[in-house]
């Protein structure tokens, strides 16, 4: 059966989701080293965070690109997560959500995070027909997931590059049994509903 269109689907535990990013050795290193992002880590920066695993692949293509070498799963506690969720705005304008151009341009400019829907991607990296969430953390909610949201850093480089090998050797189940367990993420009433119109197909930064 096909997920629905907008659905968070992440590896997940009753107090915490877990979310990818990639970075260059530099950061991603002491970040898993220490289990906290260092003093270097610019806090007043955009930063966008993933639930899906395959998605991240996709954007950091399987932790080759330069500057993404070092794939990072971060353990956050649900309730930051969810308190970035409902303080979130769209990254677009539309208007199923948004009253006009100048209503979304406010809340954009006011919210302390933004969402974008993405096509999710298979084990080669292919779009499906349904969507996977990005994240966008700024000012306080980017300052918050550094310092108070984290619970864990693991470096998970070394299963994204055995994952990616198996796909190219045509072992589609072998990498599929490797994958994180990524499920349906419960939503509340007020979790989703401003922030479930159609997204542009453009990767999120």
């Amino acid at each position: 059966m096909t997920p629905p269109t907008y659905e968070i689907r992440a590896l997940h535990t009753e107090t915490t989701i877990t979310v990818y990013q990639a970075y260059d050795p530099t950061i991603g290193l002491p970040a898993a080293r220490d289990g906290r992002f260092p003093v270097s880590w610019k806090r007043d920066r955009m930063t966008w965070i993933k639930p899906s695993f395959l998605w991240m692949m996709y954007r950091c293509g399987w932790g080759t690109k330069e500057g993404q070498q070092t794939v990072l799963a971060i353990e956050i506690g649900r309730d930051g997560f969810e308190w970035a969720l409902r303080n979130a705005c769209l990254s677009h304008y539309s208007p199923g959500v948004h009253r006009d151009q100048a209503d979304w341009k406010r809340r954009l400019r006011q919210a302390p995070a933004r969402v974008q829907w993405d096509p999710e991607r298979d084990l080669r990296l292919t779009p499906l027909p349904y969507r996977s969430l990005q994240l966008g953390l700024a000012g306080e909610a980017s300052a918050r997931f550094a310092d108070e949201w984290t619970v864990r850093i693991d470096d998970v480089t070394p299963l994204a590059h055995e994952i990616h090998a198996q796909v190219r050797r045509g072992d589609l189940e072998a990498a599929r049994k490797l994958m994180p367990e990524e499920r349906a993420y419960p939503v509340g009433e007020g979790l989703l509903g401003h922030l479930t119109a159609p997204a542009r197909p453009e990767p999120a930064p």
